[in-house]
């Protein structure tokens, strides 16, 4: 019988996610992307697809050292 591989499978399979439980891979690793930004959106559903959990605890929790685009005011 083939594993279940992420929480789509899952849904599909037994119509419901309660029991399905995201695992690490060796590919689960730290992102430097500040939230809300497309990098970071494109990770957390990379990590989906392969079944891991969408947190990592070393992922980037702030938006020091950032800059970003300032628009003048029309």
């Amino acid at each position: 019988m083939r594993q279940i591989k992420n929480v789509f499978e899952a849904i599909m399979k037994y119509g419901h996610d309660e029991d399905f439980c995201p695992s690490a891979s060796e590919e689960f690793v730290a992102t430097e992307a500040p939230a809300g930004s497309t990098d970071k959106l494109s990770i957390l559903a990379e990590r989906v697809r392969r079944g891991e959990p969408l947190w990592h605890p070393e992922d980037r929790s702030d938006y020091s050292g950032l800059t970003g685009a300032v628009r003048p005011r029309e």
